[in-house]
């Protein structure tokens, strides 16, 4: 099965679900029996659909898709937002400070064991002879 039917089917299957929940709402027990059947078959689906999308990901790895011809309206709504942080960050004081202080990177692991000292073993209790 290709990625395309896995998406066509998974649709198909969640417009069923949805329909068949709104009539169990209302007290349809034949569509909760078929809500609870069509989750079985979306799980199956689910499962097949995240191996073929891995395997196409990796088929594909390192290419681009090609470019769209509307793409340039996401770019300068980005820019426009990254522009008004940017206004923001110059008027806002101290606030602006806190907010681009990044987090210190955590300690190692290696770093947080500490070697200890070797001592001599303690005394035991001494058990009671048997008489």
């Amino acid at each position: 099965m290709s990625l395309k039917d896995t998406f066509k089917q998974m649709r198909e299957l969640l417009a069923n679900i949805t329909l068949d929940l709104e009539k169990a709402e209302n007290g349809n027990k034949a569509a909760s029996q078929r809500v609870r059947t069509g989750t079985v078959r979306l799980e199956k689906v689910a499962k097949l659909f995240r191996k073929e999308s891995i395997s196409s990901e990796k088929k594909n790895k390192g290419q681009k898709k090609p470019a769209k011809s509307g793409g340039s309206a996401p770019k300068k709504a980005g820019a426009a937002s990254k522009g008004k942080s940017a206004a923001k960050g110059k008027s806002g004081g101290s606030k602006s400070k806190s907010a681009s202080v990044k987090a210190k990177p955590k300690a190692k692991a290696a770093h947080a064991i500490r070697s200890r000292q070797l001592s001599a073993k303690r005394a035991t209790a001494k058990l009671p002879n048997r008489r």
